[in-house]
């Protein structure tokens, strides 16, 4: 497939979510998202098939897989688009972005023709099995157990913080397949139906009062012997190289989310008389640098550059925009005054309120600062690994 210029690509991402964000997709406009994963999921669901109806899903996947083939600025921009045309936040997310790369790396043929396909075509909704009670930021300490017997792998074990578990249809699942291996090894990635009677799920009510978090209970839970992705005790390969993809070239439209929010804070800021005070002020310079700076980091680690494999980029971006979008949130309220402070009546928050609450987890999920800090120390800085 030629591949168009970027501005000519531009104009037609921007012309299609101008025609579509319309009619029974009008309401979609700026909603989902952290805190509001609840908001229209039937009808967010609608719009990611008709992502994949028009070719939006899989840009980057080869042609032979049912992507476009598209090289990453031409991905940077349709996620930039999508951002500034407020479309809703994507319930594919999990499988596009997190389980297709992965079957891509480490799948086999079988899977990536039996399992891609509805991913593109946004039919198939995915979750991410890892985090774990007594495993979140470690997640080497994962206890799922799973067997091989009859040709099937039966699960017993909990997840947590399983984000949208209670509307995906499969779980990438990371297990242990082997009891007598410690730490790293004896780990399996698996692919498992979330739908079958040995499979419970359970909201998490947060600090916003949503539930977009959840636990998944594994009692006697199958598969076939074939969806495992890998061999049977790679699972921890595997596992790094979907965290590894984790945050890619999405995270720009992510940012451009980011730079609203921050236009948002500004606003409010020249509404409240705050922007006068020296130390809001100055806090509201520093946000705009960070925006400078996560967009310029982001641009060099995800460009493609000779020599250079998958190393601790995800890491340092993550711990770039965690702890920055903590702080929009703080400085959110706080240029709003004692007007943040309250709620509607049914604990009704605004966005800044949702922004400050559910930036509480956003140093936790997806790896915790600390633990960020651990991997780029020891694995590009070459320090001591820290003691056990």
């Amino acid at each position: 497939m030629p591949v168009p210029q970027e501005e000519t690509f531009r104009a037609e991402v921007a012309g299609w979510l101008a025609a579509n964000l319309a009619g029974e997709f009008a309401v979609l406009v700026g909603s989902g998202g952290p805190g509001r994963e609840h908001e229209f999921v039937e009808e967010r669901m609608a719009w990611e098939r008709r992502l994949g109806e028009a070719g939006w899903i899989g840009l980057g996947w080869p042609e032979s897989d049912g992507g476009r083939g598209l090289p990453w600025p031409y991905q940077r921009i349709f996620h930039e688009e999508y951002a500034r045309a407020g479309a809703p936040a994507r319930v594919g997310h999990m499988g596009e972005q997190l389980l297709g790369p992965t079957l891509l790396m480490f799948g086999t043929a079988e899977q990536r023709a039996r399992f891609l396909p509805g991913i593109i075509a946004g039919t198939q909704l995915w979750c991410q099995g890892y985090s774990e009670p007594g495993a979140g930021s470690d997640l080497a300490a994962v206890a799922t157990r799973a067997r091989l017997d009859g040709g099937e792998w039966h699960l017993d074990g909990q997840k947590v913080w399983t984000s949208l578990a209670h509307i995906a249809d499969w779980c990438f699942v990371l297990a242990r397949t082997d009891p007598a291996a410690e730490r790293h090894h004896g780990l399996s990635y698996l692919l498992v139906p979330m739908r079958q009677p040995g499979i419970e799920v359970r909201p998490i009510v947060q600090l916003t009062g949503t539930s977009e978090f959840n636990e998944v209970f594994f009692d006697d839970a199958r598969t076939a012997a074939g969806d495992i992705v890998g061999a049977a005790g790679d699972g921890w390969r595997v596992a790094m190289g979907t965290l590894a993809v984790e945050r890619g070239v999405s995270t720009f439209g992510q940012q451009l989310g980011f730079r609203r929010e921050f236009e948002a804070v500004l606003a409010t800021a020249r509404e409240t008389g705050a922007i006068d005070d020296p130390d809001l002020s100055a806090r509201i310079v520093e946000a705009w640098i960070g925006l400078q700076v996560m967009r310029y980091t982001t641009l060099a680690t995800l460009q493609p550059q000779p020599g250079r494999g998958q190393g601790t980029e995800a890491n340092v971006n993550k711990l770039i925009w965690g702890p920055w979008h903590q702080r929009l949130g703080e400085l959110a309220v706080d240029v709003a005054g004692a007007a943040a402070t309250v709620t509607g009546p049914k604990y009704e928050l605004d966005n800044a309120q949702r922004m400050f609450l559910f930036g509480r987890a956003e140093t936790i999920y997806g790896g915790s600062s600390e633990i960020q800090r651990n991997v780029i120390a020891e694995r590009r800085l070459g320090l001591p690994r820290e003691p056990r």
